[in-house]
């Protein structure tokens, strides 16, 4: 990648904001369960940080996607997984279809407010038995006059109790799984629509995630986002934005990790030494920052093609998986050398431990990730 001064510009903008509006308050966000999703991404829409890559008619910066990449690298930095995963969701998971292919009239209602940080956003794809399985949701629009009327449930859904609105997956008619579905806007205050409690995760704990249910809540058939029955498509084009802003948020978290450690493991004596003084703890520093460059370097490669308007789904399937067992390799190994205290719950690496294991998860699955490259390659067999 060739970073110009936007680029830059655009990165110390991120570390600002997450070094004054988030890291002071993630302790307290990670404790409540919760962190203000409206009051913190007006203030990144006030900055134009939700539209880096929408179009300016909507109040965006039109830039490429490389700009959402620095983006995503810099909101690394955040002491918590939570609000970067969030925020992701509010930039490059839920909105990208609707900027793409959605009417003028249905971006002005639903994208300029979400890129101005008056609308927050989720998204509805995964259900109880369908999650990487994207093919398989049962969710339903059916048509109603001039509305759909929707009916079933969703799961694991990011913002869910903060979200005014949901970029929502259902099926529209039709035999084929694969050219059934739509995407759908549907307000979140629309009647049938109910929540469960906040789910209780394993990590990810200040980012409210919760169950959706959807009683026949009924719909204009105009917060139908493109064609109808091209929803599982628009879906993919967006699963590749989101595992390439997945992959990208992680780096600076898990070099953080490793500087975290490197200071502890310096100022921690054991036998009569820093415990950083023993050749395999500090060989395996040295080894583990050498695998995020070549993860960083891969990312960046994907997002050239990407921007070059090619076909990235081999690369970012890539990184997607690379990124997921990055993650847990950096996150174990550092905690082994933080010993009793890196196995505390209220410890950065012990965050950072529970946090990071939800990347070889969400957003397809590594095994979903590896079908996928083996496709690309050519020797996935016949039926898989």
């Amino acid at each position: 990648m060739k970073w110009t001064d936007e680029h830059r510009e655009l990165r110390r903008t991120v570390a600002r904001f997450v070094e004054q509006e988030i890291n002071p308050h993630a302790d307290a966000w990670e404790a409540a369960g919760r962190f203000p999703a409206h009051e913190l991404f007006k203030k990144l829409g006030d900055l134009g940080l939700l539209g880096i890559t929408k179009p300016v008619e909507c109040g965006g910066m039109g830039l490429d996607f490389s700009y959402a990449l620095v983006m995503a690298e810099e909101l690394g930095a955040a002491h918590c997984g939570a609000v970067p995963m969030a925020i992701g969701v509010q930039t490059d998971m839920a909105t990208p279809a609707l900027a793409r292919f959605g009417s003028e009239e249905l971006k002005q209602e639903f994208l300029a407010p979400t890129v101005a940080g008056d609308k927050v956003v989720a998204l509805g794809v995964s259900e109880p038995h369908a999650g990487s399985d994207v093919a398989n949701v049962k969710t339903t629009a059916v048509r109603d006059g001039d509305d759909y009327l929707i009916n079933g449930t969703k799961m694991w859904m990011t913002n869910a109790l903060q979200a005014d609105w949901i970029c929502l997956l259902a099926n529209t008619g039709g035999d084929s799984k694969h050219n059934n579905k739509s995407l759908i806007v549907v307000p979140t205050d629309t009647p049938g629509i109910s929540f469960s409690e906040p789910l209780n995760k394993l990590g990810m704990r200040s980012s409210d995630t919760a169950q959706v249910f959807f009683d026949n809540v009924r719909v204009p058939q105009r917060y139908r986002v493109g064609e109808e029955g091209l929803g599982f498509m628009y879906q993919m084009l967006q699963f590749q934005e989101e595992r390439l802003w997945g992959a990208a948020s992680a780096l600076k978290g898990l070099e953080g990790i490793i500087n975290d450690t490197i200071d502890y493991t310096r100022s921690r004596i054991a036998f009569g030494k820093p415990i950083l003084d023993n050749q395999v703890v500090h060989y395996r520093m040295a080894e583990l920052q050498t695998e995020i460059e070549a993860l960083r370097a891969l990312i960046y490669s994907a997002c050239e093609v990407h921007v070059g308007g090619g076909d990235a789904t081999r690369l970012a399937s890539m990184c997607k998986l690379k990124g997921g067992r990055l993650a847990r390799e950096v996150a174990d190994s550092c905690l082994q050398y933080w010993g009793g205290q890196g196995y505390m719950w209220e410890s950065r690496i012990a965050r950072a431990f529970r946090d990071q294991r939800l990347m070889s998860i969400g957003g397809g699955a590594d095994e979903i990730m590896l079908a996928i490259i083996c496709k690309q390659m050519g020797i996935l067999p016949k039926g898989g």
